[in-house]
């Protein structure tokens, strides 16, 4: 039996494929759409109180806000490098339009103000290679804390090659501290296909602590969504011959938009056995060409 907070692929409405909002999470702050459009079709979207990243997850667009318009040229699929975006504001309407049809990720969090309509290019997204050995992983810091200027939201793509294990050590952030941040996190998963055809797969892992318990152990394929209310979570399993993508939205109550983190003190050792260990050379996946 699943998990409450495992939300299988394609359960929203068309042309939705993802629907989370805080109010389906049970929290407060963080969402996130997926939808899906063929050919020739838009969506007409109002923020309201959220602000919101639009990222290509397959497919080019155009997006059009408050009399301007960006055109996305996306990407094929998540495996093949980091996309450009935009960032719509709260308080905003917006249309998100496609000629020969896609799939798009609206990424959302609660917002105190209002900033700007702005595109952001694939190449001024950083890539950066995490962990080691068969903990090695890609990430795509586009909406990052220390990469985007933003209101509260807190976004990121990993890749992780079939047979790695990545968010491991397993950490958490349900708290605000001096070295912790309240965030609501969401993971949204695509899995390749193996050579044939067969779809792939992979596991997620959220567990708690005696004063918060939470048990989430799921197989995860394309289009699945795991929620992390709290707790600590990891690992994401790609199984072998299969890499697994996520895309991470967070966000919290809190008035610092940070993501500090806490490993689980059991297997935070692990990030030291790193240091006598090569990256995976399957990475980097895609490389962004402005990181040459």
């Amino acid at each position: 039996m699943n998990s409450k907070w495992y939300i299988p692929a394609r359960s929203a409405k068309a042309p939705l494929t993802v629907e989370v909002t805080p109010a389906s999470a049970g929290w407060s702050e963080s969402s996130l759409f997926v939808a899906e459009l063929t050919a020739g079709e838009s969506l007409s979207w109002t923020t309201g109180r959220d602000e919101i990243i639009v990222v290509p997850l397959s497919g080019s667009a155009s997006v059009t806000s408050d009399g301007e318009k960006f055109e996305l040229t996306g990407r094929a699929s998540v495996f093949d490098g980091p996309s450009d975006f935009v960032y719509v504001g709260r308080d905003s309407t917006f249309t998100l339009a496609t000629a020969d049809g896609g799939r798009f990720a609206l990424c959302g969090a609660r917002a105190g103000k209002k900033l700007p309509f702005r595109y952001v290019p694939a190449a001024d997204v950083a890539v950066e290679l995490r962990g080691a050995g068969n903990c090695s992983r890609q990430v795509h810091n586009f909406g990052t804390a220390d990469a985007f200027e933003a209101d509260s939201i807190i976004a990121c793509e990993v890749i992780t090659p079939g047979g790695n294990w990545s968010s491991y050590p397993a950490h958490k952030h349900d708290e605000n501290s001096d070295v912790e941040s309240q965030l609501e996190e969401i993971y949204y998963f695509e899995i390749a296909d193996g050579p044939d055809g067969t779809p792939g797969f992979g596991y997620h892992r959220v567990y708690g602590t005696p004063e918060r318990p939470i048990e989430v152990l799921e197989e995860v394929r394309s289009g699945d969504v795991v929620l992390v209310p709290h707790g600590y979570h990891g690992p994401s399993i790609a199984a072998p011959g299969y890499h697994m993508y996520y895309l991470n939205v967070m966000a919290g109550p809190g008035d610092e938009r940070a993501w500090l983190i806490c490993d689980d003190p059991a297997h935070t050792w692990l990030r030291g056995s790193w240091e006598r260990q090569d990256v995976d050379p399957r990475l980097p996946l895609h490389e962004n060409p402005s990181q040459d």
